[in-house]
């Protein structure tokens, strides 16, 4: 056991982490607008001036984990008309694509204890092109493409810092601070760098008026206390002048009121920029800048040192040494990971994989009662609050460390992004991982009703039931690390919460009763005709090939669940049973629908499609080739002969169904027949089902990319679907890249581009297909190439083309950089990875949100396949 695997043992080690998000302005939880404007409601331009209610953002953050005090840095090259202090980035009506950060930094190293971390940000030197970035996207429509900083030249000739900031623990209340700064140019250039430290505002709201205190013992050493934290200390390296503030709003330049105080959140800004008197000169505040001013040689670096601890006295003598020991414990804790036969470029890839995971840990406080009814301490919301979004989910609240899908672009957690988070996670940090499992199923999270909240913007939408796949899959590998010993409690504690999530499904989703599920939204965006989370206005409504497959795939997870359980509970029989009676009713409902026996199959084509359903019983189908169609392939599970025959109760309506229901057993695979090893296989698909699927997948017409599945088949690039309902016309076509329809807004995009968690649990399946069938069924990969594979090399094929959005190919040059020369080529950009949210379906091109390592953080499991 290495050092790092030893720290994680102990929780205390991870009470300081990287839990401050990268935006909280334009928040769901700091809109108090009457009409749910977030995005108008706190502005980039006001964050500086406003105290958050529900969180912090900062540069290069960290925080404890209630988030009492925050350290970050902040930047000025002397030349910009306000200091850096948070990324800048577009709101969602601003972009021409929708939200968008519009800097460049990155997540560059973390062990899972945050006992070493590492992060890069660039900063010009030249004034950072605020309004242009604004205008030129505001300029752009949906046909092109989003314009990003690195695109307004100004890093071509190299006037710009790197700033590294780098963390290491001494011990769990000892955190070592370095930042280094590069300059690239080949000029000596100004810079003031201010490591911050502050408080979130506590005290503001009318429930506790104590503030907390940091005071200037001395000009190197700054006193904090709050009353949860105690007494702590920041230890300074060199000459720097201390800059006071508080954490407060700054209701003069934000509502033009005057409430008496100074020295606002915005003094430090105001005093560099535009030599205010808005900082405190007796160097008390809640707020405090170190602000080092300094001339960074050309092509020279200087490095800054400092020591949040609770030692009052402290020398910088072993300051190098600590951080050498735990760069070495982290380079041990990854070597384990790697193994020793990847390579060195996959090796990169992975660490910073992982490092983006941890990195977007985010500290993630929510009081839906207060937060629409308003604090005491406040002005009253407007009345028009108490029918706001989520006035459904008071229930509600939040004080949590959670996994984000990207800090910046979407700093909130979302139920099926989290879940794949985990699948990573776990690699690294096991108890983690079963924790934010368990998060999202307790009583504070999960409805009364049994809904898990699908993420900020709308509690109540449906996304995808993926969560009983992670479970499952997390408790499987730690079962297989444990020498065969599970941790089912972890899987009983989620599998209790989880039956009452199912039946909400059943119950709430399932219109007419008959295991044919509509779901909305699903996560999938824009993938359909028409948006899916709309009621049609005619009586018709949308019966979905992936809603009524995930509930397939989902039943089986449960029944797996249950099967494992019942080797210890036989209790769990019963449930297995029923969890396969939910199962092949959905497969019966699929195949066979309707007054016609017309289901979501289509026998014609080979394909699972859409379709509406008008009140008259008839149907239409949406004939698009879409991963909608190819959902049905993740109902899929293997059982070892074991848990049948251990299962009488279970194994009794197995026999059932065969023996009475014959019409429905037809529809599914053999079950009773033993394939490889004497395994048995529960599908939605049989055979020809499967192999009419993967001949549609497999085919680079049509899905394979050279870098994975698309999302839509670029079959319809040339054959748009078009679809007349009510005379209202509707069409889809194939768009490889950013979206082009506003039907969602943002940057969603289904119909063309590579997403990560579809690729993934298509290889997982593939998988368990291949445990069933063995070596000998092989289908042909590519489709009609002559070559032909087994389903596991099938799978490993894929996992090649997804790991080659990130990898050198042979001109040394990475797809998801695109064809932007200064990314590719330059020696400071082109080995720093940024793992966008989804990928142009023909080049592997980044797009979206550009540090998703949320769910794009999968890739970490992928490479491991040469």
């Amino acid at each position: 056991m290495n050092a790092e695997q030893s720290r994680l043992k102990d929780t205390s080690w991870k009470k300081w982490g990287p839990y401050v998000s990268d935006r909280q302005w334009g928040t769901v939880r700091e809109d108090y607008s009457a009409n749910g404007d977030a995005w108008n409601y706190i502005t980039h331009d006001m964050a500086r001036s406003k105290a958050y209610r529900w969180g912090e953002e900062g540069i290069a953050g960290i925080c404890d984990r209630q988030q009492y005090l925050c350290f970050g840095i902040a930047l000025w090259n002397k030349k910009d008309p306000i200091i850096k202090e948070r990324y800048f980035g577009l709101s969602n009506p601003e972009g021409n694509h929708g939200e968008d950060v519009k800097e460049m930094y990155y997540y560059l190293d973390s062990t899972p204890t945050h006992s070493y971390m590492k992060t890069l940000y660039k900063y010009p030197q030249n004034e950072f092109p605020y309004k242009w970035l604004v205008d030129e996207n505001k300029r752009r429509g949906r046909q092109d493409a989003e314009f990003e900083l690195v695109d307004t030249g100004i890093f071509d000739n190299n006037e710009y810092f790197d700033v590294f900031t780098e963390y290491a623990k001494a011990a769990q209340e000892d955190v070592l601070i370095k930042i280094t700064i590069h300059n690239r140019s080949d000029k000596d250039a100004p810079l003031n760098v201010m490591p911050t430290l502050w408080f979130r505002n506590t005290w503001g709201w009318g429930y506790d008026s104590r503030k907390p205190d940091l005071t200037a013992h001395s000009n190197k050493v700054i006193s904090i206390f709050q009353k949860e934290l105690g007494q702590m200390w920041l230890h300074i390296d060199g000459e720097a002048e201390l800059l006071f503030c508080n954490n407060e709003t700054n209701s003069r330049r934000l509502y033009d009121y005057d409430d008496g105080r100074k020295y606002y959140k915005d003094g430090i800004n105001d005093h560099l920029i535009h030599g205010a008197d808005s900082v405190n000169p007796k160097k008390v505040g809640t707020k405090v800048a170190v602000n080092y001013d300094l001339v960074i040689p050309a092509g020279q670096s200087v490095t800054l040192r400092l020591r949040l601890s609770e030692d009052a006295k402290y020398s910088f003598e072993d300051f190098d040494q600590i951080f050498s020991t735990r760069l070495t414990e982290a380079d041990q804790f990854y070597n384990d990971i790697h193994g020793e036969t990847m390579s060195a470029d996959r090796r990169l890839i992975q660490r910073q994989a992982f490092a983006g995971m941890l990195w977007n840990k985010q500290f993630y406080y929510s009081d839906v009662r207060h937060w629409l009814s308003g604090d005491k301490g406040m002005p009253k919301p407007p009345p028009e609050r108490q029918n706001a979004r989520n006035s459904k989910w008071k229930h509600l609240n939040t004080r949590d460390i959670v996994s984000m899908p990207d800090k910046w672009e979407y700093p909130w957690f979302a139920a099926w992004d989290l879940a794949f988070h985990c699948l990573p996670l776990a690699t690294v940090d096991m108890a983690f991982a079963k924790n934010q499992l368990v998060l999202l199923t307790r009583d504070w999270y999960m409805h009364p009703n049994g809904q898990l909240p699908a993420y900020e913007w709308d509690f109540g939408d449906a996304n995808p039931p993926v969560h009983a796949m992670a479970v499952w899959n997390i408790y499987e590998a730690d079962k297989e690390a444990n020498n065969g010993v599970g941790d089912t409690y972890f899987l009983e504690r989620v599998f209790h919460k989880l039956m009452l999530n199912f039946t909400w499904w059943v119950n709430r989703k399932d219109e007419a009763g008959n295991n044919i599920f509509e779901g909305g939204f699903l996560g999938m965006d824009n993938v359909g005709v028409f948006d899916r989370n709309t009621h049609l206005p005619w009586g018709q409504h949308l019966e979905q090939a992936d809603g009524t497959s995930w509930m397939a795939m989902y039943s089986l997870n449960l029944l797996r669940i249950a099967t494992e359980l019942a080797e210890t509970d036989k209790a769990y029989s019963d449930i297995a049973s029923k969890f396969f009676e939910h199962f092949i009713y959905i497969v019966g409902a699929m195949s066979n629908f309707g007054e016609d026996d017309e289901g979501l199959w289509d026998d014609e084509d080979g394909f699972f499609y859409d379709q509406i359903r008008f009140p008259d019983d008839g149907s239409v189908k949406m004939r698009v080739r879409s991963i909608v169609g190819l959902i049905p392939l993740f109902a899929t599970e293997v059982l070892e002969e074991k848990d049948i025959i251990d299962n009488p109760i279970f194994q009794d309506r197995l026999k059932w169904f065969a023996e009475k229901r014959p019409d429905l057993a037809s529809l599914v695979s053999r079950w009773n027949e033993k394939g490889h090893e004497g395994k048995h296989l529960i599908s939605l698909l049989r055979g020809y089902r499967m192999k009419s699927l993967l001949k549609y997948m497999l085919d680079e017409n049509e899905f394979l990319s050279e870098y994975g599945i698309r999302s839509l088949s670029k079959y319809h690039l040339k054959h748009p679907f078009h679809v007349s309902v009510n005379g209202v016309e509707f069409g889809i076509s194939y768009v490889p890249g950013d979206s082009d329809s506003g039907l969602f807004g943002g940057n969603s995009n289904w119909r063309g581009p590579i997403w990560m968690p579809i690729n993934y649990l298509i290889i997982d399946s593939l998988h368990r297909f291949h445990q069933y069938y063995g070596d000998d069924f092989k289908i042909e990969c590519p489709t009609g190439s002559g070559n032909f594979m087994n389903l596991k090399e099938v799978a490993n094929e894929l996992y090649a083309r997804v790991s080659k959005l990130f990898m050198q190919n042979g001109n040394g040059e990475r797809p998801v950089f695109g064809k932007n020369t200064k990314l590719q080529t330059d020696p400071h950009f082109k080995d720093h990875i940024l793992f966008y949210e989804f990928f142009d379906g023909d080049t592997g091109k980044g797009l979206g949100a550009s540090h998703q390592t949320g769910w794009t953080g999968l890739i970490a499991n992928c490479l491991y396949v040469e």
